[in-house]
């Protein structure tokens, strides 16, 4: 199995949005300047170029740019797993090595997308990233969105390579997570994906999360995962539940990223509209998401005092 180090990387990761000018085009003072905020969160890391990243709607220079932007940030300050998925396989590989010449701590991909893929198809797609560095490699799995349903046999394929650290685990079930842990080994990561259930996720076997909604709230499920670790679990029950409302918030809007960086506007963190088809947030919206602003901070700042 692999012998991937768990407690160098364990713990909360933020999944980085993206950063444009008003034009839309990739801001790096930007993209510092949002690396820079979570900083001193409690989080452990970035989650680079990923569905929160935008990563599949920008080109592969563009997504050089934003890795380079958070390296010369916080290199060293934050643990960053840079998202190098792509449709073609050669273009996977060219961002693999630019994250790895970039200073990055590990990489991390999806499956092509559109075509439907052979299993087979898609462990060689991800071999030619995990062979063209020295990186560790975290497998993505979202079968939501890419249409791929990762298999207990195919991770303990995978797993067998020094390389291969771990997986994001972003199916929806709890069940499909404790298998692929158990499948994997003690020294094999599993993170878990759905926000709404961190707290599930961590107690059947998760070793951290890596989530979008973190980004409007890291504190809060920062002190999350340490009521877990403290074996508080009716406070943390709580807290997720409070989390969930947050969420279910967000995601009553048209965009559920234009919402969360509408929130991070409100903060002074500029990151700019969503890279359409996605959609930017409504004038009408302004007022309600301001509130929902006010609710998360002062939730953040009761439960970290707590």
């Amino acid at each position: 199995m692999s012998t991937g180090n768990v407690a160098a990387f364990e713990g909360v990761y933020v999944a980085m949005y993206s950063a444009y000018d008003a034009e839309g085009r990739v801001d790096v003072d930007r993209v510092k300047k949002l690396a820079r905020y979570y900083v001193g969160t409690g989080v452990k890391g970035l989650y680079v170029g990923g569905s929160s990243g935008e990563g599949i709607l920008q080109n592969a220079e563009e997504r050089k740019q934003v890795v380079e932007a958070v390296m010369e940030e916080v290199k060293g300050e934050l643990t960053v797993i840079v998202h190098v998925g792509a449709n073609s396989t050669m273009e996977s590989v060219e961002l693999s090595q630019h994250a790895e010449a970039c200073g990055a701590d590990a990489i991390s991909a999806v499956p092509s997308i559109y075509y439907r893929l052979s299993e087979s198809a898609v462990e060689n797609h991800w071999q030619h990233m995990i062979d063209s560095t020295n990186l560790p490699f975290i497998i993505y799995n979202i079968p939501q969105t890419t249409g791929f349903q990762l298999s207990v046999n195919l991770l303990k394929k995978m797993a067998q390579q020094e390389k291969v650290i771990g997986v994001k685990m972003s199916g929806e079930s709890t069940f499909e997570l404790q298998q692929f842990k158990d499948a994997g080994g003690d020294d094999f990561l599993v993170f878990n994906g759905p926000d709404e259930q961190f707290l599930a996720g961590r107690i059947m076997g998760a070793d951290g999360g890596i989530g979008g909604t973190y980004g409007v709230m890291p504190e809060l499920f920062c002190k999350l995962n340490t009521l877990y670790k403290e074996a508080r679990l009716e406070e943390a029950k709580a807290l997720q539940t409070e989390i969930n409302a947050i969420i279910k918030q967000l995601l009553s809007y048209p965009s559920l990223y234009g919402a969360c960086k509408y929130i991070l506007s409100l903060r002074g963190i500029e990151t700019g509209h969503p890279r359409l088809p996605m959609l930017p947030v409504r004038e009408e919206d302004h007022a309600s998401l301001a509130a929902l602003n006010q609710k998360i901070e002062e939730t953040m700042k009761h439960i970290v005092s707590v």
